[in-house]
């Protein structure tokens, strides 16, 4: 690094450092790389002083806990008053399967659920179509009727426990089932909480379960957004989710600006359908991973609540609730490793810090065997007992944002936002993401740093334990991981079966047509389906109407 820097504030006694000190200990032994830098290519320098921080203006750049732009965190006494929820994903085999994982997970100390559907539930179909053999249960819970979902909550409170649905097009049908049994518990609307994911653009952009064309699926997002704020005033109507984008190659700041440029989409479809800001923002909310380079991971979520609350002043003129950026973390899945599997103990230890550390409304833990199978038991409990040792022993809860301050992170805080804007403007000057989606922009840009990480791996320039550097040649690590049985597809079936011949064939029917009425026209559709699943019609059903009324998206190529 050279002494002197022409885009670094001048500072005569860092110079002076510089000139002496450190030139004797560099001479002595020779830094290990030149330049270091972030995950994001954020050029990292060897030391930060007052006059990195000499244009940060306290109230406008920082506010305090509670107040905008909300760097600081969303809530004034963050951790003082209330932990992060400690929300463990869970889903797989049944929904009898997976409502014991739920039950036990929530006697270890769990404080809301999160689920994982299976792939035929996330692309629209019943256990029983042909396109779902080989994965049902598989990568998550199947749940496809209103009995299922109501078996996969059964003996839970839900107008006490929170739950997070990562799902998304078909976002509106699941939303539909867990009301329907949730009322069924006799649970008033009202006192309903949770999240649900609904993000169809990171689909598009990143992870590929979309069903139906941009249009009417943003239409289907909105009807979320207009059905929660007259129904579900404790519902979280989308989580707007950077974390698919970053398992699929993005960079922080490339995950940053995406999400963001994202929410500014869906705030102008729900504000286009005459929807007030101030009616639905306030139930957005966000889905972010948290990587190993654990400053940049902290500066990314201080820079994303202040970019939010800026750009919903600055954009839509909304109120100080409609501009608090809350977020869902979980550790990053990429980053688990098969080799050396219990080196994932630590690295998701890392992981969550850096979450806590950034202001996290609610973490995921990742268990330490997911790169080989779907977490066993033992695996979920410890990453579990991870945040639960985080929050009761290492101290950083007492206080809020407690890097704030740093000249390191306030620096790396402002370098994450100017990158991320950088993104956005551009995005802007391609007629919003939905445009630049089609045109294949976001898809482009996270390919290449995909490209240009794993080049850094096979090449030794990024070293990860286990795999590239101190790798173990004898013999792997001997873990258990769960398997599912093949029996469970079969007995699903054969359930989903049972139930479509002994429903009101008649009263099924009748629901689907009010469904495809709905669905031709521009009435909100989460109603109808509502009263369709109520007469135990099925999410492939309702799919598959609208499949006939709108047609399936078909992904151009852009590579």
């Amino acid at each position: 690094m050279p002494d002197e820097r022409p885009d670094e504030p001048s500072d005569q006694g860092r110079t002076r450092w510089r000139d002496t000190t450190r030139r004797k200990a560099v001479e002595a032994a020779p830094e290990r790389r030149n330049p270091f830098e972030t995950s994001s290519g954020l050029e990292v320098k060897d030391l930060y002083t007052p006059a990195d921080t000499a244009g940060l203006d306290e109230d406008r750049d920082l506010g305090r806990p509670g107040e905008p732009p909300f760097t600081r965190g969303v809530q004034a006494t963050m951790y003082r008053s209330r932990l992060w929820t400690m929300r463990q994903y869970a889903g797989f085999s049944t929904a009898s399967e997976t409502n014991k994982r739920f039950r036990y997970l929530l006697e270890q100390g769990q404080t809301g659920l999160s689920v994982a559907f299976d792939l035929p539930t996330q692309m629209g179909y019943d256990s029983d179509a042909p396109e779902a053999e080989g994965e049902v249960g598989r990568v998550g819970v199947p749940i496809s009727s209103l009995a299922d979902m109501e078996t996969l909550v059964d003996g839970i409170p839900l107008g006490k426990v929170s739950t997070s649905m990562t799902i998304n097009a078909t976002a509106a049908t699941l939303v539909a089932l867990y009301v329907a049994a949730a009322e069924k518990q006799g649970v008033e609307r009202t006192q309903i909480s949770g999240t649900v994911q609904n993000d169809i653009l990171k689909e598009y952009i990143a992870r590929g379960t979309w069903i139906y064309p941009p249009g009417p699926s943003m239409r289907l997002v909105t009807d979320v957004f207009e059905f929660g704020a007259r129904e579900l005033p404790k519902w979280n109507t989308i989580s707007i989710s950077g974390y698919h984008m970053r398992e699929a190659g993005a960079t922080a700041a490339q995950e940053l600006a995406f999400t963001l440029a994202d929410a500014i989409a869906y705030c102008d479809a729900a504000i286009a359908r005459g929807m007030a800001i101030d009616d639905f923002a306030p139930r957005l909310s966000f889905f972010f991973a948290a990587h190993n380079d654990l400053f940049e991971e902290v500066a990314k979520f201080r820079a994303a609540r202040r970019m939010y609350s800026r750009l919903m002043r600055e954009r839509f003129g909304a109120s100080d609730a409609s501009c608090r950026l809350r977020f869902h973390t979980q550790t990053g899945g990429v980053t688990l490793q098969a080799q050396q599997p219990l080196n994932n103990v630590v690295r998701v230890a890392v992981q969550a810090l850096a979450a806590v550390l950034g202001g996290t409304q609610s973490l995921h833990t990742n268990g330490y065997d997911e790169a080989l199978s779907l977490p066993t038991a033992e695996a979920a409990t410890l990453a579990l007992r991870t945040q639960q040792i985080i929050a009761e022993e290492s101290g950083v809860a007492q206080v809020a944002d407690p890097l704030g301050g740093s000249y390191f992170v306030e620096r790396l805080t402002d370098q994450m936002e100017e990158a991320a804007m950088a993104y956005i403007q551009k995005i802007d000057e391609l007629g919003g993401i939905v445009r630049a989606v089609e045109d294949g922009y976001p898809q482009r840009e996270i390919a290449n740093s995909a490209y240009q990480f794993q080049r850094q791996v096979d090449t030794r320039q990024r070293s990860i334990v286990g795999v590239n550097k101190y790798v173990d040649k004898g013999e792997a690590d001997k873990i258990p991981t769960l398997k599912i049985d093949s029996e469970v597809e079969r007995s699903q079936i054969e359930r989903m079966k049972k139930r479509k011949s002994t429903r009101d064939r008649a009263a099924a029917e009748r629901a689907l047509d009010a469904v495809k009425r709905a669905a031709a026209g521009d009435a909100n559709l989460v109603e109808a389906v509502l009263e369709a699943v109520k007469k135990n019609v099925t999410i492939g059903e309702v799919s598959d109407v609208f499949r006939q009324v709108w047609g399936e998206h078909r992904d151009p190529a852009y590579l």
